[in-house]
């Protein structure tokens, strides 16, 4: 484990990174400048889209589903802005018997969106739409779908003209569906997802991550998140000050249906970001990859964690595999999620709570 701090834009930026090592081989240490997949932090970049196409007038957040896209139940209910802040009641594609473990069966299928969004409604509706709330893979690539609707560009250029080029995130990138390979330099990604506690961890680098698309394809570097993520704590280079109030709101505890459990306390997820205790971001599980990014306005500060590995440790379930010898008597978690908690203790600010 290694810690790095720094100075960003004239105010104090934290910066942690941990991993075991960047290849398992070598022993090499991860550096800051290493490429990561960042997972459901894709999902912040995808509402972002969305709140940028209401603010253009090419879609309103109240437009329901069905004005874009046939055949999702409840179609003619459900709103754009639900499928966002995942209270639409449609399933995750992801915990089907189709997904028996993250990637799915075939760890090297390419997976087109059209597919992954067929899964999803089958086993929909959950509940109705507002009512609830399910975390869903699927809402984001039926947002990713609208997106390319009303803009006419594929979700990578999108992505790369309306907010990679804009902050200048030198290497940050949407891949194509067919694209397996990370960029030089970067951190091997080891994962037990498929396995039993105890076994080897599998190397998971090169996995395919066509199936998680607007939910989760993307990839960055620990740079460029510290500016991606005071661009998404402020709203400063990515939405007006009345968009970026708009999502702030959308976060707030007190709103069905985040006042039913298991969503209590000061807990909230709106548009494409989560909250708690002051910290708002999202954090990003992947096979082989974890990341936690989070911004604080009290402290103005950005806090980035990537680990190159997904596996739990602790007192976790069964169907949470850990690797042998791991850590006992403390709360299941993720490596990403755990060290960001406890860098956010010693600023003297609470952190989300542990996995459930």
């Amino acid at each position: 484990m290694f810690f790095e701090w720094g100075i960003h834009q004239r105010r104090f930026v934290w910066l942690v990174v941990t991993v075991l090592a960047a290849n398992r081989t070598s022993e090499k240490p991860i550096t800051p400048e290493m490429y990561h997949r960042i997972g459901s932090v894709t999902k912040t970049f995808t509402a972002t889209l969305l709140l940028q196409a209401a603010g253009d007038g090419l879609l309103s957040l109240d437009d329901t589903i069905d004005q874009y896209i046939k055949g999702v139940p409840n179609g003619d209910e459900i709103t754009l802005r639900q499928l966002a802040t995942m209270t639409s009641g449609v399933a995750t594609y992801s915990e089907t018997r189709v997904f028996p473990g993250d990637p799915g069966a075939d760890v090297h299928k390419v997976w087109k969106p059209e597919e992954l969004v067929k899964i999803g409604i089958k086993d929909s509706p959950l509940f109705d739409p507002g009512t609830e709330f399910n975390y869903s893979n699927t809402n984001y690539v039926l947002l990713g779908l609208v997106l390319e609707q009303v803009t006419g560009e594929s979700m990578g250029e999108l992505t790369r003209k309306q907010i990679i080029e804009p902050l200048d995130l030198k290497d940050t990138s949407f891949p194509t569906i067919e694209a397996t390979s990370l960029p030089d330099p970067h951190a091997q990604g080891y994962t037990l997802q498929g396995q039993s506690s105890g076994e080897k961890p599998r190397n998971a680098t090169d996995w395919t991550a066509s199936w998680t698309w607007t939910a989760g394809i993307m990839i960055s570097t620990v740079d460029d998140l510290l500016v991606y993520g005071r661009a998404l704590g402020t709203g400063k280079g990515l939405l007006s000050p009345t968009q970026q109030q708009e999502r702030i709101d959308s976060l707030a505890s007190d709103v069905p249906p985040f006042d039913q459990p298991p969503l209590e306390g000061d807990f909230g997820y709106g548009l494409g970001l989560m909250k708690e205790h002051g910290w708002i971001g999202h954090s990003g599980v992947i096979a082989g990859y974890n990341t936690a990014l989070y911004y604080n306005q009290e402290l103005d500060a950005v806090l980035v964690v990537e680990t190159s590995s997904d596996i739990f440790s602790g007192d976790c379930p069964e169907e949470r595999p850990t690797t042998k010898g791991g850590p006992k008597g403390t709360p299941c978690d993720l490596p990403a999620s755990r060290t960001f908690k406890a860098l956010a203790r010693a600023l003297g600010e609470p952190a989300p709570a542990a996995a459930q």
